[in-house]
């Protein structure tokens, strides 16, 4: 594996905070920017409110359309909390790679700076008295726990941590081994607290408990349910119910309210949809709320007696500092405007989009090269945008197959920008052309932001992918998506744009499946190997998974394989049964011929996955490059856009459908990639088919070509998992045309595969890379010799026999039986490879 630089590093975003599946905490918990409202306080007289917006906080009132912008930077600004006296308003500002509290007082509007030290402080509220602040703070071992301190005259002090830190030994899914607690909120009187943990809990970010506001006080927990990170409890000013948002029973999160002692809950709003981040009004007439029921962000109120709701519009903005206006037309090479993904960034380094824009941010970045992570949205080809004065970065992207285009224009009342997409000259064939899908994506999971088949394929569309697998998969106890499922391509779907909804297979031990063009029904249960649950049980495999999927027609491969490496000699992640994301029953399947394709990119390490792929063609199985960004389309954090891999299938010209893109898939006459565009073939054959050889060495021709968007630091041949020639590439390590020869005696696999040593904006991943799928090769009278590589397979399946056998979460005898033998069947392949 190739070490990068320091300097050069992506390193993750807020990456102080010690918890594992970053992605989810950050989207689900911490604050994003977005263009609609995301968090909102009440000011004492119950008839404004202040909330975050754009990454600034404004103040609006109820029966009023105007918005007063409060703050303006230089960081991100947002969780506004108000003080009873109307004076202080407390945030949080997202700023050198820290979140800080800060304070800004109301009547002089000046603001200034609470805590320091670097940490991750959210959640800020006043105490009833405003003479304390409570806050969750990762200044304790960089985990979430809560903190308190005196307020006074502007000034905090006195910081001290109310909550302990308690190691658990349950084995926990996406949640740290440690407790943690969150989302704090005073009791009227001031004398408690409830909060969220997971204090004795596997799943969720966990109860709320209440906790008396004294030193060495214990909490209790008064109600469990499953929660994910947006449960956010507030009081009611008669201290007798408790709001909150929950998923109970539903895919989306409601308003629902409990007796604040603890007991059942009701729900107080109903929908397809998110409301969420309720605070109860001072006078206990209203709840006003965040809502994503149009897709993006909005800001609502409702009455707490006969339920009215009340959308709050910024009809008019009143800003702090003078303001541009920007608009950006994009063009095409015939001159039409056409969709694509746009990054808008001024010279105070923040980013800006259109008022409705779905704001999006990457989730890892370089630190020498921005201050902060880049952020897009998606434009129809046309955007309208207000921007501060001084100089507009714009950078525009259309897929790999359009260079990205970059431009700087000077922010005016009236400034108008005409972006000219230049393609990239690609070879053309004479009969076949590049389809690009993304084949794992999810179109909700619990986001900010409420996606819909048509927003999706309006993101498709943007992103220039011809084909795109929504594979509907369970958040926690959920499945956000499942409404959707259906076994024909989506309505939305336009020839040349199709979506379908596949399905993600989800367990905690054998690795992620993703199932294309199931033609009957969604697999029930979703998942397997979730301890402490009805579906604890290592049955079923995913072999039996993968055999009730073919009998729906459909494929079936590996997703995000491998981000650590496997070594079965010593490593105890086969035996321990913990739960993973890593394909660990990977070679079982392979063996028995279950696996039509391999994420060779995908939400993973590439070189890492490419370790096990490349030995397990050694061993004569026939394994498709596929690719899938894993990504949660409707975040407004994720680890990088609809697309960000993909995978390209060779086509006949002139067909439109889906049916010819599968079964090219299937047949492995692809390319995966994150950025590079590769074509290869080797004695006139290309990826996925097989060139036949006499006996003995062969000087064989192969031809390779490859465009980039980026520079890349390698373009190589790669036989049998060795590198066979290193093939030049341009001045700008953009583009090759290369052809050549290499020498071949024995029987095996052949790909083109392109590389870089370093991460290269604007393709969001840790490095780039690509690679075709194999061409094989068969010699007369020479049959693969995968010894090794068969051995280690061996090994790597006695240890999950191992672990098999050590398990005790089994419903019955037979359930452990099938596993044993599915896993003997396979070991028994392996054997005989050896010989």
């Amino acid at each position: 594996m190739t070490i990068l630089p320091l300097a050069a590093q992506r390193d993750p975003v807020l990456k102080q905070v010690d918890l594992p599946h970053r992605y989810y905490y950050r989207e689900m918990y911490l604050p994003q920017l977005t263009m609609g409202p995301n968090s909102v306080a009440w000011l004492p007289d119950s008839h404004s409110l202040v909330y975050s917006m754009a990454g600034t906080l404004w103040r609006q009132a109820l029966d009023s359309g105007t918005a007063e912008q409060l703050t303006a930077g230089p960081g991100y600004d947002y969780q506004p909390d108000c003080s009873p006296d109307g004076r202080w308003v407390a945030y949080v500002t997202y700023l050198h790679d820290a979140v800080e509290l800060r304070v800004l007082d109301l009547e002089k509007r000046e603001s200034h700076q609470l805590t320091y030290g670097g940490a991750v402080n959210v959640e800020p509220r006043f105490s009833p008295d405003g003479k304390h602040l409570a806050f969750v703070s990762t200044s304790y071992n960089g985990r979430f726990h809560i903190f308190a301190g005196d307020f006074s005259s502007g000034e905090l002090t006195n910081v001290r941590r109310l909550t302990g830190e308690t190691r658990s030994q349950l084995p926990r899914f996406y949640y740290s081994e440690f407790d943690h607690e969150i989302s704090p909120a005073w009791s009227p009187d001031g004398a408690e607290l409830i909060f969220v943990s997971n204090r004795g809990h596997i799943y969720g970010t966990g109860g709320f408990w209440r906790m008396k506001f004294a030193p060495g006080a214990e909490a209790h927990e008064i109600h469990y349910e499953e929660t994910a990170w947006k449960s956010r409890p507030d009081f009611s000013p008669d201290g007798k119910r408790i709001v909150y948002a929950s998923y109970l029973g539903g895919q989306w999160h409601q308003l629902w309210v409990m007796p604040s002692q603890g007991g059942d809950p009701l729900p107080l709003s109903y929908g397809d949809f998110d409301n969420t981040n309720p605070r109860w009004s001072p006078d206990g007439q209203q709840i006003a709320f965040i809502s994503n029921r149009g897709g993006n962000t909005s800001l609502w109120t409702q009455e707490v007696l006969g339920g009215a709701q009340r959308q709050l519009v910024a009809n008019e903005k009143h800003y702090l500092k003078a303001m541009g206006h920007l608009s950006i037309t994009i063009l095409d090479p015939s001159g039409k405007p056409t969709p694509a993904r746009v990054s808008v960034t001024g010279e105070d380094a923040r980013a800006y989009a259109p008022d409705d824009a779905w704001m999006h941010a990457e989730d890892n970045f370089v630190r020498s090269e921005s201050a902060f992570e880049s952020h897009y949205f998606h434009s129809s080809g046309n955007a309208e945008l207000t921007v501060p004065e001084g100089r507009i970065q714009v950078e525009v992207m259309k897929g790999f197959e359009y260079q990205v285009a970059r431009e700087t224009i000077m922010s005016s009342p009236h400034a108008r920008l005409v972006v000219h997409l230049k393609p990239l000259q690609i070879p053309e064939d004479a009969y076949s052309r590049w389809a690009s899908a993304d084949l794992h994506v999810h179109m909700n999971y619990g986001g900010a932001y409420r996606n819909t088949p048509e927003n999706l394929v309006a993101q498709q569309r943007a992103e220039n992918l011809f084909f795109v697998e929504d594979l509907v998969v369970n958040k926690e106890q959920r499945i956000p998506d499942i409404a959707y499922f259906r076994t024909t391509p989506d309505p939305a779907s336009t020839p040349g744009r199709w979506l379908l909804h596949g399905q993600e297979f989800h367990t905690s031990y054998w690795g992620h499946l993703g199932l294309l063009n199931l033609t009957h029904n969604f697999l029930l249960p979703d998942y397997a190997s979730y301890g402490n649950t009805a579906a604890a049980s290592l049955f079923p495999m995913n072999a039996d998974v993968a055999d009730l999927a073919h009998q729906q027609h459909a494929l079936v491969g590996y997703v995000h394989p491998f981000d650590i490496i496997v070594d079965p000699a010593s490593d105890s992640t086969l035996t321990h049964g913990e739960p993973l994301d890593e394909g660990l029953e990977l070679p079982v399947d392979a063996a028995l011929g279950k696996v039509d394709y391999i994420e060779a990119l995908g939400f993973s390490d590439h070189r890492m996955t490419a370790s096990v792929w490349y030995r397990l063609l050694n061993c004569g199985f026939r394994l498709p490059a596929g690719a899938g960004s894993d990504t949660m389309a409707n975040y407004a954090s994720l680890r990088g856009p609809v697309g960000l891999t993909r995978v390209y299938t060779r086509i006949p010209k002139g067909a439109t459908g889906t049916a010819q893109w599968l079964d090219s898939l299937k047949q492995g006459h692809t390319f995966a990639t994150n950025g590079p565009l590769l074509g290869f073939t080797l004695g006139g054959k290309a990826a996925g088919d097989e060139l036949k050889l006499p006996a003995g060495e062969s000087k064989v021709e192969f031809s390779a070509w490859l465009r980039s968007i980026v520079p890349v630091d390698h373009l190589e041949v790669v036989c049998n998992g060795h590198v066979v020639s290193d093939l030049k590439l341009s001045g700008d390590r953009q583009s090759a045309d290369v052809k050549g020869t290499i020498p071949i005696s024995q029987t095996g696999w052949c790909v083109l595969r392109a590389s870089s040593d370093k991460p290269e904006h604007p393709v969001l991943d840790d490095y780039v890379y690509a690679t075709t799928s194999p061409t094989y090769v068969s010699l007369a009278g020479s049959a693969p010799k995968p010894a090794e590589d068969a051995a280690f397979f061996v090994a790597w399946i006695d240890r999950l026999t191992e672990a098999a056998k050590a398990n005790q979460n089994w419903n019955t005898a037979a359930e452990r039986d099938s596993v044993l033998q599915t896993l003997d069947r396979a070991r028994q392949v392996y054997i005989n490879l050896e010989k």
